[in-house]
């Protein structure tokens, strides 16, 4: 990822890896399916991620790494992970643009809340509905383990304005105006 987008060489970066970390640099491909990011917890996450990076790209005032840095840092100051790493790691939010970037991957609007969620790229535009506003089963039963009750699951999707609440995350979130709001 990072000689993708600087200029140095994988030797350098490497050196620079094993000083850092005392090691060297993890083996392995990066991710690379798409079809991650179309599961319904994983979507909701890169579409709120996706959703900050627009507003940010959308300034003009950043390089296209800046952008995605600074969106990737309001994703984790806006959605708690339930345990020590965030569902959404940098390297897969990096690879998520890319995929964007290619026509990989698109938005698409959901047809009951009008949220802008991550789809296929050629997703037929007027019939699709988000995991928010119809979830699938196992999504109950993960929200009744965390103690997602029955009274709350009515404030999951308002007007284009959702809350995870799977996640216990309780501040507003506007993916459909791209807005971001405590």
């Amino acid at each position: 990822m990072v000689e993708a987008e600087t200029n140095l060489s994988r030797g350098k970066l490497t050196k620079l890896y094993k000083e850092i970390h005392g090691c060297s640099p993890p083996k392995g491909l990066l991710p690379f399916s798409a079809d991650w990011f179309m599961h319904w917890e994983q979507n909701i996450h890169a579409s709120v991620f996706c959703n900050i990076w627009r507003f940010i790209q959308s300034t003009g005032l950043c390089s296209k790494i800046e952008t995605i840095v600074k969106a990737y840092r309001l994703y984790l100051e806006h959605v708690p992970s339930m345990d020590d790493s965030p569902l959404l790691s940098f390297t897969r939010a990096w690879t998520l643009i890319r995929f964007l970037d290619a026509d990989v991957l698109g938005s698409t609007h959901c047809t009951q809340c009008r949220g802008l969620f991550v789809s296929h790229a050629f997703q037929p535009k007027g019939i699709f509905i988000c995991s928010l506003c119809a979830p699938p089963s196992r999504a109950t039963k993960i929200s009744q383990e965390i103690g997602f009750t029955k009274e709350r699951e009515e404030e999951v999707v308002y007007s284009g304005q959702f809350f995870s609440a799977h996640v216990g995350f309780a501040r507003k979130v506007d993916v459909s105006h791209h807005y971001i709001a405590r």
